[in-house]
């Protein structure tokens, strides 16, 4: 599948205006490109322009999502605050929630804000390098549509619920572990599915215990229920499934209890007579100032010398490199910063769609030269 470069300043300027053009006042129409951007920056495609048309443009026109953000706080005290995102846009109220959590910190040592009534607020690496940028750890979940099976279960019921925690460091990138505790997200089986590839076996299990493969047809039997998601170890025991699932729980747990939000079932996107409802979803965001326990210095050359010890560690036979967590994401961006992000087929489609929808003539994309 062919592969086109759109140029940074291009593709930025076009996902704001369509966002615009789809009622998102300007102002978070640029922290919503930012936010999806970010994810083709770091060579996380399942994120970024593979979602832009399918998971937000027509969420907004189906509407089961408001483009104009109501961030409304709930309850607030010096280090915590419970905010509900009225189904706003998951970007615009990730960052205000993240941002409150790291001004908390910095007055109190430690900050932390929940959200009910979201929307998908993209990669949840962006929040935790949001609080590393600004010299602090940063750590946050959400929980999502229901797609892992619990251990010993094959019904979906938690969603892919990342864990993800970012560390500032003394390097020229931070540590940012962001990954969803399923073996794989949805997002990157929509990605297979839109390239023509088979999901890797023992990704997915069906009602009958068996593994599936098929990325179109696992996408449909997700929205059913016949199909679900193992989470990281795998299905059963044996490679330690269980523990995926009790971190897919933790999540489910902070993203639901603390702001009484919704969870599991409940976030499927469908009511009672299968018509399409917004999704729900809850996060939570907290912020932690090194300065308050023995200053951002020692912390991030602490954090600096674990991490080059790891990846300076024996290397198996046959194998060129240890990476830390952020590491590869650092070295796609040195890549792809000077020339832009690629675009897919079927990605290339929605684009001019989008365009040719909202009428935005400005644009002319480089697979129409």
């Amino acid at each position: 599948m062919a592969k086109i470069i759109v140029d940074w300043k291009t593709i930025y300027a076009f996902i704001e205006d369509a966002f615009v053009g789809v009622g998102v006042p300007r102002e978070d129409a640029k922290i919503c490109a930012d936010v999806l951007l970010e994810s083709d920056k770091r060579g996380i495609e399942s994120h970024g322009c593979n979602r832009f048309k399918p998971i937000y443009i027509d969420r907004i026109n189906e509407g089961i999502q408001n483009p104009v953000t109501n961030f409304e706080i709930i309850r607030e005290t010096k280090t915590t605050a419970v905010i509900d995102g009225h189904d706003g846009m998951g970007q615009v109220i990730g960052c205000k929630s993240m941002q409150m959590a790291i001004d908390k910190a910095k007055e109190c040592g430690m900050g932390m804000t929940v959200v009910r009534n979201s929307c998908h607020y993209g990669i949840a690496g962006y929040y935790a390098t949001q609080a590393t940028r600004q010299g602090l750890i940063g750590i946050t979940g959400t929980n999502a549509r229901p797609s892992i099976a619990p251990t010993f279960g094959v019904e979906n019921m938690l969603g892919t619920n990342p864990l993800t925690v970012g560390f500032p460091t003394d390097e020229e990138f931070p540590f940012v572990l962001d990954c969803a505790t399923s073996i794989v997200q949805r997002g990157k089986i929509e990605y297979y599915d839109r390239i023509g590839k088979d999901t890797p076996e023992g990704m997915v299990v069906g009602r009958d215990g068996k593994t599936l493969t098929d990325s179109a047809e696992i996408l449909k039997q997700l929205n059913t229920g016949e199909a679900a998601l193992a989470p990281v170890g795998g299905i059963g025991e044996t490679l330690a499934g269980y523990k995926g699932y009790g971190y897919a729980t933790v999540v489910e747990v902070l993203s639901a209890a603390l702001q009484a939000g919704n969870y599991l079932k409940m976030l499927s996107g469908f009511d009672e007579n299968h018509g399409k409802v917004p999704y729900h979803l809850g996060h939570f965001f907290i912020a932690i100032d090194p300065e308050a326990f023995v200053g951002l210095d020692s912390f991030k050359k602490t954090t600096g010398d674990i991490l080059r010890a790891l990846r300076a560690s024996a290397k198996a036979p046959g194998e060129d490199r240890i990476f830390t967590a952020g590491e590869k994401e650092y070295l796609v961006w040195l890549e792809r910063k000077d020339s832009g992000v690629p675009i897919n087929d079927a990605v290339q489609g929605e684009l001019s769609k989008v365009r040719d929808t909202l009428g935005l003539t400005g644009y002319v994309f480089p697979w129409e030269n």
